[in-house]
């Protein structure tokens, strides 16, 4: 398979300056690290750890000013045996990647340290990419807002990059200088005792943070950290038929890293408030809806409540108590499927009545015959069925 244009890569238009190239590649480094695909599939696994090595493939030249200049005239031809103008051995002694001879894991930085934690290293690490904390945020929403999606505002407070310095930790006016502890590296070498005598350790360095980069003057505002602290606005589209428990991520919402590094994530986590008048179970909501007895047993048109507004509906003459009417498209939106509003009707039984009243009752229930009460007629014989088994 051909090689991919290294620009292209890394994202970077082809005059694009170091420090652009550098973030470039520290932003797609931390997104196909493979230790963010731990819980992925084989396959996932497999795509990440390519792209991993296709980024420090592309970063390795792009960085190094000559290789950049070899690159931009004789493209990947500059670092494969026999190159013209190259030598024999292709550019400056670095032998081509994609034949596996010559690979130089030196240069390369952090590709397989990342894979085996550190065990498969054959001499150094790379330079740190300092990636900033994710943040929670916690959401409440109303079913109503949840119905159609919305769009909130919130306010929350981060680490964000120092105005004064942007992010670099040095003081306006000063640059950052290679670190001369780790020179660049961001890691150095101790000896430590163990069982199996001196062992030669490699750990961050304690002077740089593992960036390989030091101000030459500490900046005034955040002191050298890069961060300080912000108060960010942002507003969040809420898509329709969110639920609680579900968590939205905001790209780079997070906290800003340290001496110019990336931010991290922001999730907001959602919780729904519960409604005092409807249900909801998945798209669908429920809606109890107290009717007269008169009106049950007479019919008529009742006003209920819908997410949208007010609408009317018809009452079957004779309804009973449970009985449901569906009213579509007025329950949750998700994608282009909208669920229902189902109407549950409980029939109230008035109460507190005079005696008045009670007598007009008496004198109507004594007017009816079996035929006005069908179930009750219905329930009645299966009782003498079941009873007349004992008899005989």
């Amino acid at each position: 398979m051909a090689k991919r244009d290294y620009y292209e890569v890394l994202g970077v238009a082809k005059n694009a300056s170091e420090s652009d190239i550098k973030k470039a590649y520290r932003k797609a480094a931390m997104k196909y690290h493979p230790d963010k695909f731990a819980n992925s599939s084989d396959a996932e696994k497999k795509d990440a750890e390519e792209k991993f090595k296709e980024i420090n493939e592309a970063y390795e030249i792009l960085s190094d000013a000559q290789k950049k200049a070899a690159y931009d005239q004789y493209g990947h031809a500059a670092f494969e045996n026999g190159a013209g103008g190259a030598g024999a051995g292709g550019f400056g002694g670095f032998s081509g990647f994609g034949n596996g001879q010559g690979f130089d894991f030196e240069d390369l930085g952090d590709i397989f340290g990342s894979f085996f934690g550190g065990g498969g290293r054959s001499r150094s690490q790379g330079p740190k990419v300092n990636q900033g904390e994710d943040l929670r945020y916690n959401l409440t929403l109303i079913l109503e807002e949840v119905a159609n999606g919305v769009e909130k505002e919130i306010k929350y407070k981060r680490d964000g990059k120092c105005k004064h310095c942007h992010g670099s930790g040095a003081e306006a006016g000063s640059h950052m200088k290679t670190c001369t502890k780790c020179n660049g590296s961001g890691h150095i070498r101790v000896q430590q005792r163990s069982i199996f005598g001196m062992q030669v350790m490699t750990q961050e360095c304690d002077m740089c943070h593992g960036t390989g980069k030091v101000p030459e003057k500490v900046c005034s505002h955040c002191h050298g950290t890069g961060v300080e602290h912000e108060t960010v606005t942002r507003k969040i589209k809420i898509p329709a038929g969110v639920e609680t428990g579900q968590r939205l991520v905001v790209r780079d919402g997070g906290n800003a890293g340290r001496n110019d590094g990336i931010y991290g994530d922001l999730y907001i986590f959602i919780t729904v408030k519960k409604h005092e008048i409807f249900e909801r179970e998945g798209l669908d909501i429920y809606c109890d809806v107290p009717v007269g007895i008169t009106t049950a047993i007479l019919g008529g048109e009742i006003e209920v409540p819908t997410l949208s507004g007010k609408v009317k509906i018809k009452i079957a003459e004779g309804t009973q108590n449970g009985k449901e009417y569906k009213l579509r498209d007025k329950g949750i939106s998700y994608g282009t499927r909208k669920g229902s509003e189902i109407i549950r009707i409980k029939i109230e039984t008035p109460t507190n009545l005079s005696e008045k009243q009670k007598n007009i009752l008496r004198e109507f229930d004594g007017s009816l015959e079996n035929k006005n009460y069908k179930e009750g007629k219905s329930f009645k014989d299966k009782i003498k069925r079941f009873f007349s088994k004992f008899e005989n």
